[in-house]
């Protein structure tokens, strides 16, 4: 059946054009135009009216770490390896039924905040898929658009429930694909972890597979400056241009988070046709440092957002990204002008496509039914001047009233449609109440 969202206006890029509607049918937008225009193209369609709303795309956050939301708090102002202690004593330890749990926790707030399709970098496996599985149940139960970057580790450091060798990655990053493929809302591409975190031989197995399964892939890089003094320590160059010396850098690639990278290296990611993935909240909330984004750009790197974790940022917000984004290259730079609001909405919106390979991101024919509704008499998005503008400043996470993803509601009037909220909490309660008592306990005696 033919559908047509009628709001009072529609973020087109970051143009806002009065009177326009959206026409989809099965999970698909079809037609975009003016709403007079559309009903007498479309006779017995069925519209939907949206008085005092604005419908923009659904946001992508480009990089989570789901699993990890549950230790909201736990880790809260420690540097970042009494951080990760804190992420080793707790995240082994979780079954398939527990990191289901964490993805009704971490990807309903995200619906909450207009967020329609994540990046999940999942590396608690124990050798087999079934909590990615489980993770990917949590996806489909609650509706959102998963792309679940399935991690390749072979660090020694690491907990063994990470780790595994290039082989056993590849044949379960393979089996996972295959199970999923086609599916409507979950699709899985490789993910090495990082160039610390993955032998050589496990970042080239990462690349092969991406090109064999036609996707992209993800790996953290330079996010804090350990990796890049170990990396040159061992091999002489810095940690992108080891991925390079690897024959792995590739228009695939998609780094996250390039805190500190040297600019020869930034420059050979725009020349691969390669993209970042910035997350400036987990980057302050850590420590890490802020990436040098209007270098970026200048190389003709393609940008896009990331949440991070729940535990390494405590907001799962994409609205919130952009104005950090925007605001701290301003900092940097001594200029209002350094990063504006139309270019933090196209790495939220538009640049999508480039990190997950889906067809999302915009409101135009053939591209995916995944929009959300902003209440645009909320007093966070008046005066009504410049509403883009005021999307990436300004906007209060209540304002998101209604979100689709594939056309059909999952969140209606700031509410999850297919999952009670309740008991997400209760389960999430459970889980968890006895781990400040523990932690507590762990440290006293040290």
């Amino acid at each position: 059946m033919m559908r047509v969202l009628a709001p009072e206006a529609l973020l087109d890029g970051t143009t806002v054009r009065f009177g326009w509607a959206v026409a989809y049918r099965d999970g698909w937008i079809e037609q975009v135009g003016p709403l007079e225009q559309l009903r007498a193209a479309l006779p017995g369609c069925v519209v939907l009216e949206a008085p005092q709303r604005l419908l923009m795309p659904g946001l992508v956050n480009a990089h989570s770490h789901s699993f990890q939301s549950l230790l909201r708090g736990l880790g809260d102002d420690r540097p970042f390896a009494a951080w990760r202690d804190v992420l080793y004593r707790f995240t082994p330890r979780l079954g398939p039924e527990d990191v289901y749990t964490a993805g009704l926790f971490a990807f309903g707030e995200m619906l909450r905040y207009g967020t329609t399709t994540v990046c999940d970098f999942f590396y608690l496996h124990h050798g087999d898929n079934e909590r990615a599985i489980a993770l990917a149940q949590a996806a489909e139960d609650l509706g959102i658009r998963l792309v679940l970057a399935r991690s390749m580790m072979d660090w020694d450091v690491a907990p063994a429930a990470y780790r595994e060798t290039p082989e056993q990655a590849v044949a379960n990053g393979r089996a996972l694909a295959s199970r999923f493929q086609g599916h409507s809302l979950v699709r899985v591409i490789p993910a090495p972890h990082s160039p610390h975190g993955a032998s050589g031989e496990m970042i080239q197995a990462g690349a092969r597979l991406a090109a064999e399964l036609d996707t992209p892939w993800h790996i953290h890089v330079a996010e804090a400056p350990y990796e890049g003094e170990q990396i040159r320590r061992r091999y002489g160059c810095g940690p992108l241009e080891w991925i390079e010396q690897l024959g792995a850098l590739d228009e695939r690639i998609r780094i996250v988070h390039g805190v500190w990278l040297e600019e020869q290296e930034i420059a050979a990611l725009g020349r691969a046709g390669g993209g970042l993935i910035h997350c400036p909240g987990s980057n302050l909330f850590l420590g890490d440092g802020i990436a040098p984004l209007r270098v970026y750009l200048q190389h003709g790197v393609t940008v896009t957002l990331g949440c991070d974790s729940g535990s390494a940022n405590s907001r799962l917000s994409v609205f919130d990204e952009m104005r950090l984004a925007a605001t701290l290259q301003k900092g940097l730079a001594g200029s209002g002008d350094a990063l504006g609001a139309a270019e933090v909405l196209h790495m939220a919106t538009t640049n999508g496509e480039h990190v997950t390979g889906l067809p999302l991101g915009r409101i135009a024919p053939g591209m995916l039914a995944d929009f959300c509704l902003i209440r645009l008499d909320d007093l966070s998005m008046q005066p009504r001047h410049r509403i883009a503008y005021n999307l990436v400043y300004s906007l209060h996470h209540g304002a998101v009233t209604d979100v689709y993803v594939r056309g059909e509601p999952v969140v209606r009037e700031g509410h999850l449609v297919r999952v009670a909220e309740a008991a997400i909490v209760e389960r999430a309660r459970r889980l968890t109440e006895s781990w400040m008592a523990e932690l507590y306990r762990a440290e006293s005696t040290v």
